[in-house]
């Protein structure tokens, strides 16, 4: 089990309501990371269906998460794609005031 999967086990009261936790962790890192790496602007409809698709693969994911390092992987990923949005938002306004 992963160090983030065990911790999450370890902690909780209850081993559902630690795989609740580690769902909806999995979930909550996986919307984060399709935000800042894929979303584009579509309506209300087809943003549904994405998150049903990303909610049933996060829900695979989870499974794998006893025993693969899932957790960390998408905290590695945000991680990379924050670094990328705040070094993109830092060159737009650079190249716009020597503009």
């Amino acid at each position: 089990m992963s160090s983030i999967a065990r911790y999450i086990y370890e902690t909780m009261p209850s081993y559902a309501m630690a795989g609740y936790v580690l769902f909806l962790t999995i979930f909550l890192l996986s919307v984060l990371v399709y935000k800042l790496g894929f979303a584009k602007k579509l309506r209300v409809g087809q943003n549904l269906v994405i998150y049903i698709f990303l909610l049933l693969g996060c829900l695979m994911l989870t499974f794998l998460a006893f025993f693969l390092p899932v957790v960390e992987a998408l905290l590695v990923a945000a991680l990379i794609l924050i670094i990328y949005k705040i070094r993109l938002r830092i060159e737009k306004r650079n190249s716009s005031t020597t503009s």
